[in-house]
């Protein structure tokens, strides 16, 4: 199943989500689901809440980008209930999209690299360092679990400067390749 993208403006975006257990229904066919999903949009991670649940699951998929980057072939993670425990004193600011925000980019300061406790797919446990461009895309969605999006880490300037932008998404004035819902 395929689906649809959650836009800016949706509550679901602006809520906390919660923990799951091992018993969550249908949780493969869910991860399975959010990978076809995700490939469809051409993106390279997507959060539950963007997705309309709001759970503590998201995924990344840095296959897309093996062209250019030949050691993400391969670079496929499910994060079931993480937390961020350590974000590196080093920051880096960098464009960054969103499937929920289309059509849209701004530059985002975030920390070079991160340390984050998970359990995958098969709820092995996980505690792993990641540096770079994975620790971006991982605190890009870990962000969705949180309640926000990247527009949040903007200056107000920015935000105000793009606030027109931000108003469309919500009345459905934009175009995208992919489902979505408002």
């Amino acid at each position: 199943m395929i689906y649809p993208i959650v836009i800016y403006g949706n509550s679901v975006l602006k809520k906390t989500a919660t923990e799951i257990d091992k018993d969550y229904p249908e949780l493969q066919t869910l991860i399975a689901d959010m990978f076809k999903t995700l490939q469809k949009a051409d993106g390279v991670g997507l959060a539950a809440p963007q997705i309309g649940l709001s759970i503590r699951l998201f995924i990344i998929d840095l296959e897309p980008l093996k062209a250019d980057h030949p050691e993400f072939k391969g670079y496929k993670k499910v994060f079931i209930n993480p937390t961020i425990l350590e974000y590196s004193d080093e920051e880096k600011s960098a464009d960054e999209g969103c499937l929920s925000l289309p059509g849209l980019s701004e530059s985002v300061r975030r920390s070079v690299s991160i340390k984050i406790h998970y359990f995958d797919e098969n709820w092995v446990e996980h505690t792993d360092t990641f540096s770079d461009f994975p620790a971006r895309a991982m605190q890009h969605e870990y962000d969705h679990l949180e309640g926000h999006v990247y527009t949040d880490r903007i200056s107000l300037i920015r935000r105000q400067m793009i606030s027109k932008k931000l108003a469309a998404l919500t009345k459905g004035k934009f175009e995208c390749k992919y489902k979505y819902k408002l």
